[in-house]
């Protein structure tokens, strides 16, 4: 294992020296170009729900570039977040296999997903990552710490936001295919004016995945969004996604090959139309309403005629409805002070059916369960010279669990030297899911579960040189979480339910983020996040069944990571690398009762990608560009859930076509 490590760590640094040596030859290109003008921090909306520049911020926001993403090669919302500082992310291997992002140490569940401001998540917060797809995507957001003064439940630790395209002018179509049996087909339309526009965007992808039988994946997906403008006070925008997706897999809770049929449907549809409307120069109003369903469920059926031991057949069904309206009012009190004042109301829905084949007889299970939740929330910001700060206030009242109350205050204070300084402070709740409240297969849920909660800090320091051609930050967080729900085999109280909040945790760590652009067209960038996490007290539940063992590391989350990446543009010519290292990280072999601690070793991970366009002979034909990317590049052996093994090197080729 040393020898790999060791060899691992030469590719690195071989990997980067021929970064260097490719920016001295686009160096070269440039030297006689004039620089470029100061390069300003990126305007964002996710942290404040105004267009704000990150610089002004408390807390630190991430922004991909959709374009950028797409001429690396990356086809994922989770490919696009493995290098962002703070994230981690974890695949169960094959493509389309569950797929979790931690965000500063916090639960997988703790991190709001909204597409076009259309939260995604299931009630509660969980969130598939695999089969989220980059078709018309123009930018994502992500926004490390809580999030719950404006995006209620789920925002504990981060919001990832991704933003569609709409109104621009494109049209184009591409393929690619490559290692593993993968076939991806792509096409993407936009148009409009200032008074209307559309983009629309479809993927099917499809592959045999990593295992000799029953690992087929198949992901089909449709975007759209449509905006309209019939006035100069008003605004109107309407998002539409649509997912359908079938991922087949052998493997049991171990990891180990045992099924030839068993697979997973997963079909969703996103709705969102909001409409703003400007009331002289210092009102705008606000209305947004959403609707995510959730479809799909598991089907194994017997393998054949003599598969009559154990559980031997399952079959489920869920239909879960997230459906909101949020309303709001921006007022400019006085340059720089605005107040956003807003109301929101959510209704969620889950109805699950399952049945279970047994030697031991069927099982069968019924659930139909609802909750609302109504909230008031304020804001207060004031941006004007060298300082800016925000504080906001929120109030949930749920059916289920009663009042909630949330808070978030920053501040961020530019110095004449170029350095910034910046902090932030606030809560976060989130809801029990589902089962954990109301059950399902082998499980008692319990009605009378609080929220998961958490109390959150950050602060830090940017320095910007060479007309932002140089930005370097370090940050320093802090979480704490309580009333965490912890499953138990055996209940307290005979009978009673399986899901209590007993567990407290916390989550400390540094950030450090840096990015050069030295030449036109060449960006460098590194991070590097150290992270230490600790259950703080495990409950009154017996050790061998606690998933939160009083002293131990949280789970899945490396305590070192590193990643470097580059992007350059010369001509006709686009590439990007990227160099992951992972550090080790606590597992846990579930397969074995009690379950047995392990440690996942550290793994250091290759990307490359690009895009070159060919010569077009006349202006009327349209523009063909050829694409390629491999990841992994140097087939890293490594696993980051035990017991299924990371996909090796993959390498994807195709082109694509430009109107």
């Amino acid at each position: 294992m040393r020898t790999r490590q060791r060899f691992g760590r030469g590719l690195t640094i071989g990997f980067t020296a021929a970064l260097a040596m490719a920016w001295g030859a686009i160096s070269d290109v440039h030297a006689q170009e004039p620089p470029d003008s100061a390069l300003l921090p990126p305007i964002v909306v996710t942290a404040t729900r105004v267009p704000t520049r990150a610089d002004r911020l408390g807390q630190r926001v991430t922004v991909l570039s959709g374009a950028d993403l797409r001429a690396a090669g990356v086809a994922t919302v989770a490919d696009a977040l493995q290098n962002v500082a703070g994230l981690s992310v974890v695949r169960t291997g094959a493509p389309g296999a569950a797929t979790s992002v931690f965000v500063r140490g916090g639960e997988s569940d703790y991190v709001k997903v909204l597409v076009d401001g259309v939260p995604v998540n299931e009630p509660g917060g969980a969130y598939d990552f695999a089969h989220l797809t980059l078709d018309n995507v123009d930018r994502i957001e992500v926004l490390r710490g809580p999030g719950s003064v404006l995006y209620g439940s789920d925002a504990v630790s981060g919001v990832v936001q991704v933003f569609t395209r709409a109104g621009g002018r494109r049209l184009e179509a591409g393929a690619r295919a490559g290692t593993l049996g993968t076939v991806e087909l792509d096409a993407a339309v936009e148009a409009g004016g200032p008074t209307a526009g559309f983009g629309l965007g479809a993927r099917w992808t499809g592959s045999d995945g990593l295992y000799p039988l029953n690992n087929r994946y198949e992901n089909r997906a449709l975007s759209a969004r449509f905006r309209v403008t019939p006035d100069q006070r008003t605004d109107i925008g309407l998002v539409l996604r649509l997912t359908d997706a079938d991922f087949h897999y052998p493997t049991d809770g171990a990891g180990n090959v045992v099924d030839q049929n068993q697979h997973q449907l997963t079909d969703m549809t996103t709705l969102g139309l909001e409409v703003a409307r400007r009331v002289g120069s210092r009102v705008e109003a606000r209305l947004a309403l959403t609707s995510n369903e959730i479809g799909g469920g598991f089907d194994d059926v017997p393998d054949g005629p003599g598969d009559t031991l154990g559980a031997y057949a399952f079959r489920s069904q869920r239909d879960l409805k997230r459906r909101g309206a949020d309303g709001r009012v921006l007022v400019t009190l006085a340059d720089p002070l605005r107040l956003i004042v807003g109301g929101a109301f959510e209704h969620e829905r889950e109805r699950a059916t399952s049945r279970s084949e047994s030697e031991f007889g069927p099982f069968e299970t019924e659930v139909d369960a609802a909750r609302d939740n109504w909230a008031g929330y304020v804001q207060l910001s004031a941006d004007g010279g060298p300082a800016a700060v925000t504080a906001g206030l929120r109030v949930d009242e749920n059916e289920r669990f009663g009042t909630f109350v949330t808070y978030r205050a920053g501040g961020s204070l530019g110095l004449p030297t170029g350095v910034r300084l910046f902090g932030s402070m606030g809560s976060a709740f989130k809801a029990p899911l589902f089962f954990e409240q109301f059950g399902g297969t082998f499980v008692i849920g319990n009605p009378d579960l609080d929220p998961e909660r958490s109390t959150s800090w950050d602060a830090g320091v940017e320095q910007a040189l060479w007309g932002g051609r140089v930005r370097a930050s370090a940050t320093y967080f802090g979480q704490r979480f309580r009333d965490l729900i912890q499953f138990t085999f055996t209940p307290p109280t005979p009978g009673g339910p399986n899901y209590l909040n007993v567990a407290t945790a916390r989550a400390d760590g540094v950030e450090l983020e840096a990015r050069v652009h030295p030449a036109p067209g060449f960006s460098v960038g590194a991070q590097y996040t150290y992270l230490r996490t600790e259950v703080t007290d495990a409950g009154t539940l017996p050790a061998d069944d606690a998933a939160f063992r009083l002293g131990d590391r949280l789970l899945r989350r490396p305590t070192h990571s590193v990643a470097l990446d580059a992007r350059a543009t010369a001509g006709r010519v686009r590439a990007s690398g990227a160099v992951r290292r992972v550090g080790a990280r606590a597992d846990a072999d579930f397969a074995a009762f009690p379950a047995v601690r392990l440690t996942l070793p550290a793994h250091t991970v290759v990307d490359l990608g690009g895009e070159v366009e060919l010569p077009r002979f006349t202006a009327a034909l349209p523009a063909v560009v050829l694409t390629a990317r491999v990841e992994n590049v140097f087939d890293e052996t490594y696993q980051e859930v035990f017991g299924f093994p990371a996909r090796g090197r993959i390498v994807l080729v195709g082109g694509r076509v430009r109107m």
